[in-house]
C-alpha cells in the first residue's frame, strides 16, 4: 500500500461578471485536485485551495516528493507532517488518503468513520450578493428567486460590503419577496465592529425567518461576541477560516457563539475537522460546515454530517444544513451530486462511491500563465 504515483490537475475558471462579499469581487474560481495511486492501483482524490502557481510549485517540489513511497495507510502522519508545509494541501491529502483507506477495506467513506445516521442531509443555497451591476440589489433578488423556484429552503446572502443601510434595504426587499417563505442567513464575513453589528438587532427582533447572523466582527473578539449573543434574538456562528479545534475553544469556552463553522478544506485535515464537530457537540452547540471552496471538500462535509450525531432529540429537527455555492462556479461539479427540495442524497459506494468528473478536469485546466 505504498504510494506510487501523484498526479495534479489545477483548475481555472476566469468568472464572466464578478461577483463578491464583503472581502471583495471574485474575478475567477480555482482549484488544486490531485489524484494518489498506491502500488496496487487504489486511487484517491484530494483537493485544496490557494494560488495555483504556489500550490504547482510546492506539490513538485516538496508535497509529492515526500509522499512517494510512503504508507498509504499512514494518514494521521502523513498528514501531520505536511501541515507544517501547507495546511490547507494537508487538508487535501487528507481526503486522498481517508479514500484510499475505505478502498482498501472495502467500505464507504461513511462506514469507515463507522456508519452514518442519515441518507440525505440538508444544504443552504449561498450566494455572493455584490455585483457590478448598477441595479445589484435586484440582481440578487433574481438569483435569490430562481433558487427557491428549484427548491431550495434555506438561503444565505451577504452584507457587510455596503453602506449600512443599503444592505438594510436589500435585506428588506429579499424579505418582501420571500415573505417567510425561506429561511435566511445573514454573512458579514467580519466586517462590522460591535456598535454595527448591533443595529441589525431592530430588523432581526421583527423577523422570525433568520437562521443565523454569521461572523459579524472579526473572530478574534471573543469578549464583543459574547456581549452580542446577549443582545440578538438569532444565533450567531462563525469559524470558516479557524484552522483546528484549538482555534475554536475561545469561542466556545466563553460561550461567544451558537453555531460553529468549520470548513473541511481549511482545517489540517479532515480528521481534525470531524474533531472540530464532536468538541462543538460536547459544548452543547450545533455546527454547520462552511464549504464554498470545492467539491469535493463539499462532498467531505456532507459526509461527517451525515455521521454526526443529532443535535437535539426533538423529531422534528434535522441536522445542520452544509453551504452549497449557487454562483457561477463550473468546478464544483466536479462531484456529480445534485441538491434536490434543498437536499442531497450521498451516493452509496465503496470509498466516495463516484467518479470525479474527469471533463471538467480537462476542460479548465490552467494552462500555467500567470493571472
Amino acid at each position: 500500500m505504498n504510494i506510487a504515483r501523484v498526479d495534479t490537475f489545477p483548475l481555472y475558471y476566469p468568472l464572466k461578471q464578478p461577483y463578491g462579499d464583503a472581502n471583495g469581487y471574485k474575478n475567477y474560481r480555482s482549484n488544486f485536485l490531485f489524484r494518489i495511486t498506491t502500488q496496487s492501483g487504489i486511487i484517491g482524490w484530494g483537493e485544496c485551495v490557494d494560488w495555483l502557481p504556489a500550490l504547482k510549485a510546492g506539490f513538485e517540489g516538496k508535497i509529492i516528493p515526500y509522499l512517494i513511497g510512503k504508507q498509504a495507510l499512514n494518514r494521521v502522519q502523513l498528514v501531520n507532517h505536511i501541515k507544517q508545509w501547507h495546511q490547507r494541501a494537508a487538508s487535501g491529502v487528507s481526503m486522498a488518503l481517508t479514500e484510499i483507506a475505505a478502498k482498501y477495506s472495502g467500505l464507504s467513506v461513511c462506514e469507515l468513520w463507522g456508519g452514518s445516521w442519515r441518507d440525505s442531509v440538508p444544504v443552504y443555497a449561498s450566494f455572493q450578493s455584490y455585483s457590478y451591476q448598477t441595479d445589484w440589489v435586484k440582481h440578487s433578488l433574481d438569483l435569490v428567486k430562481k433558487s427557491v423556484i428549484s427548491g431550495f429552503t434555506q438561503i444565505k446572502v451577504k452584507v457587510g460590503g455596503k453602506p449600512f443601510k443599503e444592505d438594510q434595504s436589500h435585506i428588506q426587499k429579499l424579505q418582501g419577496l420571500l415573505s417567510g417563505s425561506c429561511e435566511m442567513i445573514l454573512d458579514a464575513n467580519q466586517s462590522y465592529d460591535f456598535s454595527s453589528a448591533r443595529e441589525w438587532e431592530k430588523d432581526f427582533s421583527k423577523w422570525d425567518n433568520i437562521l443565523w447572523f454569521e461572523e459579524p466582527l472579526p473572530m478574534n473578539r471573543v469578549g464583543d461576541y459574547k456581549m452580542l449573543r446577549t443582545i440578538l434574538s438569532v444565533p450567531i456562528a462563525g469559524g470558516e477560516n479557524l484552522r483546528n479545534s484549538e482555534e475554536f475553544l475561545p469561542l466556545l469556552r466563553e460561550g461567544a457563539i451558537d453555531i460553529t463553522q468549520p470548513d473541511p478544506a481549511h482545517e489540517a485535515g479532515i480528521d481534525d475537522y470531524r474533531h472540530t464537530l464532536f468538541i462543538s457537540r460536547l459544548f452543547g452547540l450545533r455546527t454547520s460546515p462552511h464549504t464554498f471552496d470545492g467539491g469535493l471538500s463539499r462532498l467531505y462535509a456532507l459526509f461527517a454530517q451525515a455521521c454526526l450525531p443529532p443535535w437535539s432529540k426533538m423529531e422534528n429537527k434535522e441536522i445542520e444544513p452544509v453551504e452549497w455555492d449557487v454562483m457561477d462556479n463550473p468546478l464544483t461539479s466536479i462531484t456529480p451530486i445534485e441538491a434536490v427540495g434543498g437536499k442531497v442524497k450521498l451516493p452509496i459506494g465503496v470509498g466516495i462511491g463516484m467518479e470525479l468528473d474527469e471533463e471538467i478536469l480537462k476542460r479548465y485546466r490552467w494552462d500555467g500563465s500567470v493571472y
